[in-house]
């Protein structure tokens, strides 16, 4: 998979659910490996934030991210999941206020923009996570939950549980993000009647309204309560009744819209990890807080990790077996140093390599202590590179690769009898005139044992 952006830019006007303030909001195509950033073009300065988990503030009744400075912008979760949703990894994003527009309360009218718009492919290939055991954050005090799984592609339930008659457990799920535009994006904000004056004297919600929120009406209050929160909200001479709990606003998109919201806020603030996610989220009486917390941890893991190995399931056919490598190069036992080709693209490969006490390299080096030579790993690893190399040209049976020279050679762990190694090799930039330059990665499980950068050349067989 390519990183995207997006065709072009497009622009939406609307008010700011906490300011009330008239917002525009640009999003702008943005070059290879820039991320999802936000500028604040309503500043002198004209400052950026980097939508990433490390720069979340606060998450009172949505998303706030901040740069160093404290320049703040709120509310960014709905537009968040729209990118991650659209698979865009590259997008400038300008507004000229500290929020984000709520629109309807829902993701529906960025995604349709960004739908309408288009997207544009870019060269560089995009850096999933891939999720290869469980993992979880729990939050002990609100009891919520959200655990990552390993799985082939990125879904998502949430189960949402208030204390409310009118609302109290529901659940929601999306199986693939090709459903997101359907069933999750027209999905709205809620609030409790309950909670809004509170909101109201933080300073919050002031430009909340029954257009772009759902309003759930679940505990009875007097006459002159009722006709007060009527009156702080605009909704004066309607004829709602003090009497009648349930949602105010009734016309619901789905039955368990709440809960699909929900579902719309996890996938906003997890994008904030900056990877597309390969595995399946779980998340339980999810919120803002639980989520972004949940997504600092996975930036960190993933910092740790500054490399992650490719999925390997020996149970699954390779793309190329040893038959098949052998149509492809020229080398022969004991020469032949790749077992089997499990992935490739037109840009990258991932190899393996099966070591074992019977190579006879090991006889020498060394017979108490076997290593496999680094200079062999290397030689291994290069001949992964030549099947991308030659898969590049017709007849690949009548050339021949040859290395030019290794740089940036780094030795990080040995490898000895019984490792896999697990090669994945890439363009650094596209095949020109027969010139091919790779980077490379060997894995032993998740641990990087070697990274080099290489040249090659295509040569023409005599």
């Amino acid at each position: 998979m390519k990183q995207k952006t997006l065709k072009q830019s497009f622009t939406v006007k609307g008010k700011g659910l906490h300011t009330g303030a008239e917002i525009t909001l640009t999003l702008n195509p943005a070059p290879e490996h820039f991320g999802i950033q936000i500028q604040r073009i309503d500043l002198e300065d004209k400052p950026v934030i980097k939508a990433i988990a490390e720069n979340v503030q606060q998450t009172q009744r949505g998303t706030v991210v901040a740069n160093k400075d404290g320049v703040q912008i709120s509310t960014i979760e709905h537009v968040m999941a729209c990118l991650f949703a659209a698979e865009i990894d590259n997008c400038l994003i300008e507004t000229n206020a500290p929020e984000f527009p709520i629109l309807d309360g829902s993701a529906k009218h960025f995604i349709e923009e960004i739908e309408n718009i288009g997207l544009e492919e870019q060269g560089p290939q995009r850096n999933c996570f891939y999720v290869k055991e469980k993992i979880e954050y729990i939050n002990e005090a609100t009891g919520s939950k959200i655990t990552l799984l390993p799985d082939d592609k990125f879904s998502v339930d949430v189960h949402i549980e208030f204390e409310s008659p009118v609302l109290n457990n529901q659940f929601a799920s999306l199986s693939d993000l090709s459903l997101f535009k359907e069933e999750i994006a027209p999905c709205r904000t809620f609030v409790f009647v309950r909670e809004i004056e509170a909101l109201l004297k933080h300073n919050l919600i002031k430009g909340g309204d029954l257009d772009n929120a759902l309003v759930i009406y679940d505990k009875e209050i007097s006459k002159e309560e009722f006709d007060h929160i009527l009156k702080i909200t605009d909704n004066e001479g309607s004829n709602l009744e003090v009497s009648n709990l349930g949602y105010i606003n009734a016309d619901l998109k789905f039955t368990n819209e709440p809960a699909r919201h929900k579902l719309l806020d996890v996938i906003g603030d997890l994008a904030l990890i900056g990877y597309p996610i390969v595995g399946k989220v779980i998340a339980t009486r999810p919120g803002h807080t639980v989520n972004t917390e949940f997504a600092k941890q996975l930036r960190k893991q993933i910092k740790k990790q500054e490399y992650q190995a490719p999925v390997y399931n020996p149970n699954k056919e390779p793309l190329y077996d040893l038959n098949g490598i052998k149509n492809i190069l020229p080398h022969r036992w004991p020469f032949l140093l790749v077992d089997k080709i499990i992935d490739k693209g037109e840009d990258f490969i991932v190899g393996i390599k099966n070591v074992t006490f019977n190579e006879t390299f090991f006889n020498g080096h060394f017979p108490e202590e076997p290593v496999m030579p680094g200079v062999l790993i290397i030689e291994a690893m290069a001949q992964t590179g030549g099947i991308l190399a030659l898969s590049s040209v017709d007849e690949p049976e009548r050339y021949s690769t040859y290395f030019l020279k290794f740089n940036e050679v780094k030795f990080r762990n040995k490898v000895v009898p019984g490792d896999t190694l697990i090669f994945k090799l890439w363009l650094a930039e596209p095949i020109r005139r027969g010139l091919v330059h790779m980077m490379a990665i060997a894995f032993v499980g998740e641990k990087v044992v070697v990274e080099a950068d290489l040249m090659a050349q295509i040569v023409k067989n005599k």
